[in-house]
């Protein structure tokens, strides 16, 4: 289980402190899918770098299954069972995608295995396998491969921040099922950063993010007719929850 407790964040912009995320606390217990949305810019991302140790907070507490990891390195929280990818994944010349996979997997995929991951997130496999993890490839194709880098090592959370970012409908349909299938598995905790709708209502709960500070969390059933309904100041539509 995840447990955040008052998490604050203000870094130095310019020699000022802003701030950026503010008191925020939630869990996520084994097995559940928590969604967190709400209007850009306020702070979702953030909180996704701070679980994943990519940046430092201020103040307050991370504990993965009872133990405070706050201070732990990126890797370390790897190693603990955290995966993570990337809004905007790294590109890595030179690097193969069959060797990424094994990098991700901890060991030497067969390509049998590589095949099963890529075409999970919709990629035509065997022409993918020897490609270069280069500029070569598109922001879609990018963002699938991150993605299929999760799929390929077992974690206690995932952590996709807008996995639906940049890839086309068909993808999109592909990853949607795939979450569904890791949720259904309930072998591991699921965060997803979103604003599409379709992930939005597989959620167990859902945490709305404004202005860096937790302005709903309860579950789906509960929260969703509120984002469907555009309460509040955040433009959202039934076509377009949350996407002020």
């Amino acid at each position: 289980m995840l447990e955040v407790r008052n998490l604050v964040f203000h870094p130095l912009e310019n020699g000022l402190e802003i701030s950026i995320i503010e008191n925020i606390s939630f869990t996520v217990e084994q097995g559940e899918m928590l969604v967190i949305t709400g209007p850009n810019g306020g702070g979702k991302s953030t909180v996704a770098r701070l679980l994943m140790g990519i940046e430092t907070p201020d103040s307050g507490e991370i504990l993965l299954d009872g133990v405070d990891i706050t201070g732990w390195s990126i890797a370390q929280r790897a190693n603990a069972g955290i995966g993570f990818a990337f809004q905007q994944p790294p590109r890595f010349k030179g690097m193969t995608v069959k060797r990424l996979l094994s990098i991700a997997a901890g060991c030497e995929l067969p390509e049998s295995r590589c095949c099963d991951y890529l075409s999970a997130v919709g990629l035509c496999a065997r022409e993918y396998l020897d490609r270069e993890v280069d500029n070569t490839l598109s922001g879609g194709e990018m963002k699938r491969l991150e993605i299929a880098t999760v799929l390929a090592r077992p974690h206690k959370l995932c952590i996709f921040d807008e996995p639906e970012a940049g890839i086309d409908l068909w993808s999109f349909s592909m990853l949607v099922d795939q979450f569904r299938r890791l949720h259904a598995e309930k072998k591991q905790s699921l965060i997803l950063i979103s604003h599409q709708e379709k992930i939005i209502q597989m959620a167990d709960r859902i945490m709305v993010i404004r202005d860096g500070r937790v302005a709903a969390l309860g579950p789906g059933d509960e929260v969703l007719p509120q984002l469907l309904g555009g309460e509040k100041d955040c433009g959202c539509t039934a076509n377009s929850p949350c996407r002020a």
